[in-house]
């Protein structure tokens, strides 16, 4: 081989090399930052923040930022931070970071940053209510609001450094779809007070129960979450749960569409609107066939109804709305497939196209699915079509027919609720991230536990606080609304055990609750009224954020009793320009016992802006409660600003003397 050969070939493996490792140091000497620092970010103002990231060791980063220029070195491991001081709110500016590689961050704003988080109820987007505030969609282009969405997910090994995805997203009527629906009226009705931009960090994950949002260390004090906490650590446990759930789940359903005879002919399937129903019974929607003869099973049920659609309304597109369904349910008009929901707490609303509908009789079709519990059309909700103005009413009589009977599905294990996993998959990524404070609603997942809440909830709180390292940050939370059916004598509820151990929290500093017994549905737990569980939590952070001293950020609130002549008097903070019983001259949910214990209905009136309760049944009271229950249905004790009371009971409360003193001064 002559030498010029060689010297090619040493050149051509020179050349290749020198390839090969180029990507090795663009890989390792770029500048990396978090998910969270990005476009349209906005800034907490009036407080040192940070910016951080990654790069290769000892790399040498240089931040432009509002005329000023910031230095720093990765440390041993790539991490960098630079502390950028305190602006007033204002934008948009531009950012650029310049190491091995440069980065332009554009159109970031200085405002207020609050995390909103929980469980479905502030997870729930804008989308699952559009229907109900369609005129405030419409209108909601705003740019100094934003919404950050962090992704659902967990880790039960350590805190997680970034996100694996996210971005930040103007208002706007496509945008404000998937924003928190009650993070978006809280924001808005800050804007609207302070015209300061407003940005929302929403890491909230339906269903997830108060420990999921906890570190390891403060799970210690609880050692039941913490031990569990530990046993998810083991991929394999993680794998083998899953597994078993997904071949479990799967073979259910398979078996089902076996068995269904609703499928079984697939000349005659029983979508069709020709089929011959004449031997099917009737039963009335909306309800539960556990009423009828078909008994609590699960499985499939088939149910049609022949409707007379108008000239008026045929050919054109429409809404078909079927309130909500448990389980699951598919749709068909006319034998044409409409829809599907795959489980019970979406509303069910399904476009019906141009076309679909003709005049005359039309077949509507919904075959539900029932896992387990009581099958059907939930009670109290809108069933009908409607195009424009026009609408059919579909409540009444329906044929129906069992196509399978099927065991109860035992339930899935939802792993990514157990303890800790939540707050270090979305949480831990967000602590270097300065906030204004937290908005949380959750406590459905909790509520059967009450007892331990008393101590759960005031130590998130304080996990948080120390983690974020800002003190005592705001937090301000919702209590739990009214919830499942109305009952007319006084009795337990886990639910008002819960509602008071929230009440507690308030002795938490810097804390306020938004109280929501006036604004649930007693059929659903996702109730549609997200505006004013935002304004009322605006109320609270107007009072404890923003320290407004002159706005009423709370309904009454229990302070003192006074047993007097046979009757208790009741006295109140938060009374803002007064009690009133609202829409009614008379209170209502008002229930008294004597030594026994035993609650029975009371009357309830208001003097000089206290609350006098009695019963002739209960001679010698010594104890009273208000809107005791699960869905204390009509009660009405507010303050003149229009705020509720929260649910009482003061079966533990002892009388102390300066109060006795100020009652006997009266």
């Amino acid at each position: 081989m002559n030498k010029l050969r060689i010297t090619r070939i040493k050149y051509a493996a020179y050349i290749f090399c020198i390839f090969a490792v180029l990507p090795l140091f663009s890989a390792f000497g770029q500048v990396r930052l978090p998910k969270l620092i990005g476009d349209g970010m906005i800034l907490q103002r009036n407080t040192e923040v940070k910016i951080w990231g990654w790069a290769s060791v000892t790399e040498q980063i240089t931040i432009h930022f509002n005329d000023s220029t910031y230095q720093t070195t990765a440390d041993a491991n790539g991490a960098w931070q630079i502390i950028l001081p305190p602006m007033d709110a204002g934008g948009p500016y531009t950012m650029q970071i310049n190491g091995a590689n440069q980065l332009t961050i554009r159109d970031i704003m200085a405002g207020d940053v609050w995390l909103c988080s929980g469980q479905s109820n502030m997870e729930l987007p804008m989308r699952r209510v559009s229907w109900v505030y369609e005129e405030e969609i419409q209108n909601s282009e705003n740019e100094y609001i934003r919404h950050f969405l962090v992704p659902d997910i967990y880790n039960f090994k350590e805190p997680q450094q970034d996100l694996q995805d996210g971005s930040w997203k103007k208002a706007d009527p496509q945008n404000v779809l998937n924003f928190s629906a009650v993070g978006y009226f809280f924001a808005k009705e800050l804007y609207d007070q302070y015209k300061i931009p407003i940005g929302l960090i929403n890491a909230s994950l339906g269903g997830s129960p108060a420990e999921a949002w906890m570190s390891p260390e403060a799970l210690k004090a609880f050692p039941e979450h913490y031990n569990e906490a530990q046993r998810f650590k083991d991929d394999r446990l993680i794998t083998q749960i899953e597994n078993d759930d997904r071949v479990r789940i799967t073979a259910w359903y398979k078996l089902l569409g076996q068995k269904d005879k609703g499928y079984q002919d697939r000349e005659n399937t029983w979508h069709k609107p020709d089929l011959n129903t004449e031997n099917w019974p009737v039963m009335e929607v909306p309800g539960y066939w556990a009423d009828t003869d078909l008994g609590p099973a699960n499985g499939a049920v088939w149910f049609r109804k022949k409707i007379t659609v108008p000239a008026s309304m045929a050919g054109k597109p429409a809404k078909l709305i079927l309130g909500r369904i448990v389980d699951a349910d598919s749709v068909f008009i006319n034998g044409i497939f409409a829809g599907t929901t795959g489980y019970q707490y979406p509303p069910r609303r399904y476009d019906i196209p141009a076309g679909i509908l003709t005049e005359g009789e039309n077949t509507i079709v919904v075959r539900v699915v029932s896992n387990s519990g009581q099958g059907g059309f939930v009670l109290d909700k809108s069933y009908e079509i409607v195009a424009g103005e026009e609408k059919i009413d579909l409540a009444g009589p329906w044929q129906y027919q069992s196509g399978a009977v099927m065991e109860p599905l035992a339930g899935q294990t939802f792993v990514r609720w157990k303890p800790t996993g939540l707050f270090n998959a979305m949480i831990a990524p967000l602590l270097n991230y300065k906030l204004k404070g937290v908005i949380w609603y959750q406590g459905e997942s909790n509520a059967e536990r009450p007892e331990e809440h008393r101590t759960l909830f005031p130590a998130l709180i304080s996990d948080w606080r120390k983690h974020w390292q800002q003190g005592d940050f705001p937090f301000l939370y919702v209590q739990l609304p009214n919830f499942m059916e109305a009952k007319s004598e006084p009795g337990e509820s886990q639910w008002a055990l819960f509602r008071e151990s929230q009440l507690q929290a308030l002795s938490t500093p810097n804390t306020a609750m938004a109280v929501a017994i006036d604004i649930g549905e007693w059929n659903d737990i996702h109730p549609l009224n997200k505006k004013d569980v935002g304004y009322r939590l605006a109320l609270g952070a107007r009072k404890i954020a923003y320290g407004d001293r002159q706005v009423v950020h709370s309904g009454p609130v229990f302070e003192a009793m006074h047993i007097k002549n046979g009757k208790i008097i009741v006295s109140f903070s938060n009374i803002g320009s007064g009690l009133v019983a609202k829409d009614q001259k008379e209170l209502k949910h008002f229930a008294i016992a004597g030594k026994d214990k035993k609650f029975v209905q009371a009357f309830a009136k208001i003097e000089k802006d206290k609350v006098i309760v009695w019963s002739d049944a209960v001679p010698e009271p010594v104890a009273v409660r208000y809107a005791w229950a699960d869905n204390p249905q009509g009660a009405n004790l507010y303050n003149k600003e229009g705020l509720p009371a929260s649910p009482f009971k003061t079966d533990d409360w002892t009388l102390k003397e300066n109060n006795e003193d100020q009652f006997n001064q009266e």
